[in-house]
């Protein structure tokens, strides 16, 4: 069942484990959990989908490790569904060595070489086991050329094809991934290419990469009006309010993005009113929360003046309870958009958000955190 208003959907995403409510934001669990925010906490602040990275997991403990111990939930303990990427992300950023039969690239724990291809992405996902798998991409960073960008988006669409052949589990959801930069032609041809091939559901990948606000949406609204109204639509690596707001408004129904638990770590909280810098000398001794009217466990219990004093003398704990209000936050702004579709607001939404956000305050993408 999906609700529309405009462009925006509300729906319920069936997986094996659960069906889940969209539009949502997923956490991002790299090595199986959200860095310094226990699994628990994460389930009680209301998530009911966890990323995260297949590129490291099949490193350490190995994707064996995992099934033997019998999957993504049972190994991390997280009640709800689950997504791994692919590692194509890794690709891009360990300068890997590219060929059409896969990647080749170090491993970041000992040095060692790695070969990915799209059959052994397969592999790993499904033994780790999470609910949606996802295809091997070739992202591109951009700024880059037209030349580079056809023919990492040729290279996506093949190594599309064969991770839709390799795929054996039926149980388990996979998603294509769509690429082309900010080249609206070329992001046409990625996505008519991918969505033949049929996947459960499609991703708009390579963008929060160094490209602007506008350019980011300009190609999402290109990739939306050529996907099919029945699959689900996912946006990779974004987690800026203002991009979060207006993409939802587009038509995308997920989310996923590091970026409000790495900037919690250095100090910064998201708010209605911004972001705020706890170390900030105004927040000294100061016997206010973080932020009034949010219900999060921090807000209710520590005060802006113990948040400055900890980003002083205690940063990791400081990181924790910020990057719980965080997530609390991004909980709250896509509860209140999914909310807005129903009651078809999403333009009163979309305001509020544009007076506080309209410039990029969080730096966006997919990588490790």
């Amino acid at each position: 069942m999906t609700d529309n208003a405009g462009s925006a959907r509300r729906g319920s995403l069936k997986l094996r484990s659960a069906s889940v409510d969209t539009p949502f934001f997923m956490p991002v669990a790299t090595r199986g959990i959200v860095r310094y925010v226990p699994t628990e906490l994460i389930a009680d602040l209301g998530y009911q989908v966890l990323l995260s990275n297949t590129y490291h997991l099949m490193l350490r403990p190995g994707a064996e490790v995992i099934q033997q111990m019998g999957g993504l939930n049972a190994f991390t303990g997280f009640q709800g569904s689950s997504l791994t990427d692919s590692g194509g992300f890794q690709i891009m950023s360990l300068e890997a060595s590219i060929t059409t039969e896969g990647a080749r690239f170090r491993n970041v724990y000992d040095g060692s070489w790695v070969t990915l291809t799209p059959e052994q992405a397969m592999v790993n996902q499904q033994r780790i086991g999470a609910d949606i798998a996802m295809a091997l991409d070739v992202c591109t960073q951009l700024p880059s050329s037209r030349d580079q960008l056809e023919a990492n988006l040729r290279l996506t669409s093949e190594w599309a094809e064969r991770s839709r052949l390799a795929h054996a589990d039926s149980t388990q959801a996979l998603f294509g991934i769509i690429q082309g930069g900010i080249d609206l032609e070329l992001r046409r041809q990625s996505t008519e290419a991918i969505t033949a091939l049929d996947f459960d559901g499609y991703a708009v990948g390579g963008l929060a990469v160094g490209e602007s606000h506008e350019s980011t949406l300009e190609a999402v609204r290109t990739v939306v009006d050529g996907l099919p109204a029945d699959k689900p639509r996912y946006l990779m690596g974004v987690g800026d309010p203002y991009l979060l707001a207006h993409a939802t408004a587009l038509g995308i129904d997920m989310f996923d993005c590091v970026s409000p638990t790495r900037i919690a770590r250095h100090g910064t909280a998201l708010t209605d009113q911004g972001p705020v810098r706890v170390k900030g000398l105004p927040n000294r001794g100061l016997d206010e929360p973080l932020e009034s009217g949010c219900g999060c466990r921090v807000c209710q219990r520590v005060s802006r003046g113990l948040l400055h004093h900890l980003s002083h003398v205690d940063t990791e704990s400081a990181g924790a309870l910020l990057s719980l209000h965080n997530l609390a936050f991004q909980f709250r702004l896509i509860s209140r958009l999914r909310q807005a579709i129903v009651e078809n607001t999403v333009e009163e939404v979309l305001a509020d958000v544009d007076s506080v956000w309209s410039r990029p305050a969080i730096r966006t993408g997919v990588s490790s955190d």
